[in-house]
């Protein structure tokens, strides 16, 4: 594996570089009415204007990656302040909490319900400003992460529709988001506030969300941390476990925490294992720890974000243990996806295969999918790599 090293950085590179970020500069951005078109087929024709904002952030935050870690290209960083341009201006409510969608316009269609909103705006407005420091960046993504820590123990706060008092559940996702938001935010936030988010999303995400019993992480868990015996309680999604493992192991870097990366590359290993489907290949989307009958009809659905934060978890892994299962493992996954989801014609790839792997939704963009998973993951796996070889 060592030696094919550089030859996966030089692939995943150019796979980012000539086939994925091509077609979301000459598709997405919207130079009437700003912002991005979320919403592209195959081809990269618009089918839908609405916009929202996880993609609009994640868009923004992918350029403005490229262009401080990549190469500092004057038309990365013009992308990245258009979206930017689009959300400072229309994204807020009156309490600065961040709308889950606009028109194209700018218009919002639905309330800030949702947190992970906020989350993404942080995360761009922090990746724009190491692209381009103006403190109003600064400002806006400093407030929005104090607004994040305000609303975590209640996040969806007056939208929350669940009946009070009777079922309350906590959810893995959060915990999640924090553990790389912190990272992301670094820059802008004193050292005493980002050590101790970590050390409680550490604890969150490894202890608490982590059942010992079958070395599985649960996507919801009753407050006390307790085990809820019902859809949610026994709910496993495998690409969730992966891709929080390693930013775990981009803590371990931060933290020097030689545990801390052993514990996190067997949770990854078990998982892929546990959620790898045997007689198709690729991993499923969604799993029940207690094998009982699902409520997500989408549940055997091979997803583009799931192997992707695979594919990032395994080069990590086996760069920073040097473990031979996570080699095996990349290359495993880098045979599935690049042959399922990649779409050698017109750039970009799919999102929704079925079981059997073949291609529901021809679709590049779509509510759920934008500029940010593929090209963040080719990057990631790049750089790994890279790095891995000196």
């Amino acid at each position: 594996m060592k030696g094919l090293m550089e030859e996966y950085s030089d692939i995943y590179e150019r796979e980012l570089l000539d086939h994925v970020i091509p077609f979301w500069m000459e598709h997405s951005m919207d130079k009437v009415e700003g912002g991005y078109f979320n919403c592209l087929d195959r081809f990269g024709n618009v089918f839908d204007t609405d916009k929202f904002m996880w993609l609009q952030a994640r868009e923004i935050w992918t350029f403005a990656t490229l262009y401080h870690s990549q190469e500092a290209k004057p038309e990365w960083l013009e992308m990245a302040k258009h979206g930017a341009d689009f959300i400072e201006k229309h994204g807020r409510d009156a309490d600065g909490n961040w709308y889950f969608s606009f028109s194209q316009a700018g218009e919002p269609l639905v309330q800030p319900y949702n947190i992970f909103s906020d989350c993404f705006a942080a995360m761009a407005f922090a990746a724009l400003y190491k692209a381009d420091p103006q403190e109003r960046y600064a400002k806006i993504a400093r407030e929005t992460f104090q607004h994040i820590l305000m609303r975590q123990d209640n996040p969806k706060g007056k939208y929350n529709k669940a009946y009070p008092g009777t079922r309350k559940l906590k959810s893995f996702s959060l915990p999640m988001i924090l553990s790389n938001l912190s990272l992301e935010m670094e820059h802008l936030l004193d050292r005493d506030t980002v050590d101790e988010l970590l050390r409680t999303v550490i604890d969150e995400v490894m202890d608490i969300f982590y059942q010992q019993d079958s070395g599985l992480i649960l996507e919801h868990i009753h407050v006390d941390g307790s085990f809820s015996d019902s859809f949610e309680g026994r709910l496993v999604n495998p690409g969730h476990t992966l891709e929080a493992m390693w930013f775990m192991m981009d803590l371990w870097v931060r933290l020097n925490d030689k545990q801390l990366i052993e514990r996190a590359t067997a949770i990854a290993l078990h998982s892929l294992e546990y959620g790898w489907d045997k007689e198709f290949g690729g991993i499923f989307y969604f799993m029940d720890i207690l094998n009982k009958p699902q409520q997500q009809l989408e549940w055997d659905q091979k997803l583009w974000w799931v192997h992707l934060e695979a594919l990032v978890c395994m080069a990590k892994g086996y760069q920073l243990t040097g473990r031979e299962e996570c080699a095996i493992w990349f290359e495993k996954l880098h045979e599935y996806t690049w042959a399922h989801f990649r779409d050698p014609e017109f750039g970009e790839w799919f999102a929704y295969l079925n079981r059997r792997g073949e291609v529901l939704l021809p679709l590049k963009g779509g509510k759920w999918k934008c500029c940010f998973h593929v090209p963040r993951a080719l990057l990631q796996v790049a750089q790994t790599f890279r790095n891995g070889k000196k």
